[in-house]
């Protein structure tokens, strides 16, 4: 898909890498990188495929691969179906990554929803010579519950909807979800987020309005996940388990307790096991909690 190979053809950029098959449907990819090159760059992306998953890409060779600072600019979409929203980054999976050493800092332009598209931001990413080991087995106390319905050129009753219905499913204080009119949006577009501060991780699980779904049933299954997570007892969430086991791999590896793994998580921990000397497994508790672990080879 086009997201997918905006995401070679900048990995071929920074890494000054031969390509072939680079091509919208392709199914067999030969790709041969040469060295990192540090710098400043720009990537777009036609209509709104995700910009979030360009710059997962490019993230930890720019990290681990330089000796000095990059800028990315991005251009596309920022908060799409199927990938993580540019909050989900800034919250989520930023801070547990400058747990690890990583750091990352976002300036936010412009909404980009589906199918318009047109946002923009951009990652100032640091360098680093590797990942410190995670620890990440308990949530701690909950210190803050929030949910946000974002809107751009949709009418206001499907914030008030969704986030009535959250609340009510949740059993939140109403006065913790509040509607936010987007005004910048090239096109319309609806995204529920609810965020999870604790003591050790802050979760964000987010919802996105579709043409033909109720709001209710988009703050249902957000909802449903957020419950999901809480009845775990654990601090990982599902798209956060799996986003860590690569910079763990990459890393002194470490461990996390999380959710039911996803099947995103499983491939991830077969790819490193394939590409990487290192030992991972998952590994059930619990009925619905699971304990990750990745140990290096000579660890």
């Amino acid at each position: 898909m086009r997201q997918h190979l905006v995401a070679v053809n900048a990995a071929a950029k920074i890494g000054d890498a031969e390509v072939s098959g680079a091509e919208l449907g392709s199914t067999e990819l030969v790709f041969r990188p040469k060295g990192i090159r540090p710098g400043d760059y720009t990537f777009s992306i036609g209509g709104a495929g995700s910009t979030t998953l360009v710059f997962q890409t490019i993230l930890f060779p720019l990290m681990l691969g330089t000796k000095t600072a990059s800028i990315v600019t991005f251009e596309g979409g920022t908060h799409n179906p199927m990938a993580p929203p540019v909050p989900f980054l800034e919250r989520t999976f930023l801070p547990v990554l400058a747990r690890m050493g990583g750091r990352v800092d976002v300036s936010f332009e412009r909404h980009g929803f589906y199918p318009a598209g047109g946002g923009r931001w951009a990652a100032t990413i640091h360098p680093i010579p590797t990942f410190e080991r995670l620890e990440l087995l308990h949530r701690g106390e909950i210190r803050a519950r929030s949910a946000t319905a974002l809107l751009a050129q949709i009418p206001p009753s499907v914030a008030l909807r969704e986030l009535d219905t959250l609340s009510s499913a949740l059993g939140w204080d109403r006065a913790w979800c509040r509607p936010n009119m987007i005004e910048d949006s090239h096109g319309p577009g609806n995204a529920l987020l609810a965020t999870i501060e604790s003591e050790h991780v802050t979760e964000v699980f987010t919802g996105f309005g579709e043409r033909g779904v109720r709001a209710e049933a988009i703050a249902e299954s957000v909802a449903r996940e957020i419950l999901r997570y809480l009845a775990a007892d654990v601090p990982v969430g599902e798209h956060l388990a799996d986003q860590l086991l690569v910079p763990m791999a990459l890393g002194r590896g470490g461990a996390f307790r999380t959710v039911r793994p996803t099947a995103h998580c499983l491939t991830q921990i077969e790819l490193a096991k394939r590409f990487l000397d290192v030992n991972a497994t998952m590994t059930e508790e619990s009925d619905g909690a699971w304990r990750a672990e990745v140990r290096r080879g000579t660890q």
